[in-house]
């Protein structure tokens, strides 16, 4: 995690953590869709916010994720979806513990 110095970035964080785990809740419903064209949408956006906000490794997840929606491996995405949750609420807690959440 390489959050950025940036205090507006380090104002925005909690609350794209936040969304981000909302928007997640989502994953299961287009993945029993197969739904390749709103979850490669979402992977996409989850790469590149990610990045900019300095959570590579999550940007990563959303890259892997752009692959497998194209690939149609379904089974393998829906595995994706409790590992980014998880990786999000890591990030949360990093946060707590260093004052950006009160």
């Amino acid at each position: 995690m390489n959050i950025p110095d940036d205090p507006f970035i380090q104002e925005l964080l909690p609350e794209f953590v936040d969304t981000w785990l909302n928007d997640l809740e989502q994953m299961p419903q287009l993945i029993g869709e197969k739904n390749n064209a709103d979850l490669y949408r979402m992977a996409h956006t989850l790469k590149g916010s990610c990045y900019q906000f300095g959570l590579t490794e999550i940007g990563d997840m959303g890259v892997a994720l752009m692959e497998l929606s194209k690939e149609d491996k379904w089974e393998e995405a829906g595995e994706m979806q409790p590992k980014l949750v998880k990786s999000f609420q890591d990030v949360k807690k990093y946060l707590e513990e260093k004052g950006f959440i009160s």
